[in-house]
């Protein structure tokens, strides 16, 4: 893991290596004061141009992955619809599992709050991020909804809502290392019992460090493919049902973004519980009811 030349890192695609150097690299420039800014700011700009030929290579993208799929139904048959619909079932299965089964379990356990009160209230969010397919376009409804709706002090919410936005990818893990094992078993390659930890860890990693845009799921997804020696072509047999994948993932994400927020706030005792408890509370309706003074008794 610790690269010895993160230049022939970077060149041979040696991901945990890259990874562990982006770490040290990022807190060494943070500790560097400002000579530190100088080069945050080049990666920053770098950063937005990087995105720039990104968003070229999601406009071509459809005529390419036309094209290869083509070639891949051409010489695998019509055969591989079945699996591609598996492969679609067993990962809206896990998302489903993680929404409904793990997020409340925690929040029971560790904050002592009803899961169907929050549930209820994750439809704004839900919603917003099936649509866009994005943790960050999703953030202003998130963090009105952690703050108004759930009762989060902003101390917490303006906090734990974008870093989960950031970090906060259990759907794009999910979903790399369940498509890992669809493109395998695709091509007839046998993964040992080390490349299932490798695909654990890196999907895990590259998902921190995925941004919080659409469709850039599948761009991490050929580093945890590199990791494990898989053919990065085998992205075409998904790209076309990710889409509507890449909306439910998201709606996971945005979905634990808020639980950990909730599950924090009541740790730090900086939630208002009866606004938790409360089916209306954040509601326009509950908004003009507390703004309009009540007329004096005659």
């Amino acid at each position: 893991m610790m690269p010895t030349n993160p230049v022939s890192a970077m060149a041979e695609g040696n991901m945990l290596q890259i990874i562990v150097f982006a770490l040290l690299f990022g807190m060494a420039v943070t500790m560097s004061g400002a000579r530190g800014k100088h080069v945050l700011n080049f990666f920053s700009d770098l950063d937005v141009v990087i995105m720039h030929m990104v968003e070229w290579i999601m406009r071509l993208a459809p005529y390419g992955v036309f094209a290869l799929i083509t070639r891949t139904f051409a010489t695998q048959g019509l055969d591989l619809l079945l699996p591609l619909a598996a492969y679609f079932l067993t990962l809206t299965v896990a998302l489903a599992i993680q929404m409904f089964g793990t997020y409340p379990l925690l929040l029971r356990l560790l904050g002592s709050l009803d899961p169907l009160t929050f549930l209820k209230k994750m439809r704004d969010p839900a919603a917003f991020a099936f649509s866009t397919a994005s943790s960050g376009a999703t953030i202003p409804v998130t963090l009105h909804t952690v703050e108004h709706k759930m009762g989060v002090k902003n101390s917490i919410a303006a906090f734990s809502v974008p870093l989960g936005a950031t970090i906060n990818m259990d759907g794009t893990a999910m979903m790399q290392g369940v498509a890992t094992v669809f493109i395998a078993n695709v091509y007839g390659i046998d993964l040992t019992m080390t490349d299932y930890l490798l695909v654990v860890l890196t999907a895990t990693l590259a998902s921190v460090g995925t941004a919080a845009v659409p469709g850039v799921g599948l761009v991490t997804l050929t580093m945890v493919l590199g990791q494990v020696g898989l053919p990065v072509e085998g992205i075409a047999l998904i790209i076309g049902v990710d889409r509507l994948l890449d909306m439910m993932r998201t709606v996971c994400n945005v979905t634990g973004d808020c639980a950990v927020s909730c599950i924090v706030a009541k740790s730090e005792n900086a939630i208002d519980q009866s606004v938790f408890n409360d089916p209306n509370a954040g509601s326009i309706e509950s908004a003009t009811r507390h703004s309009i003074p009540t007329p004096p008794t005659p």
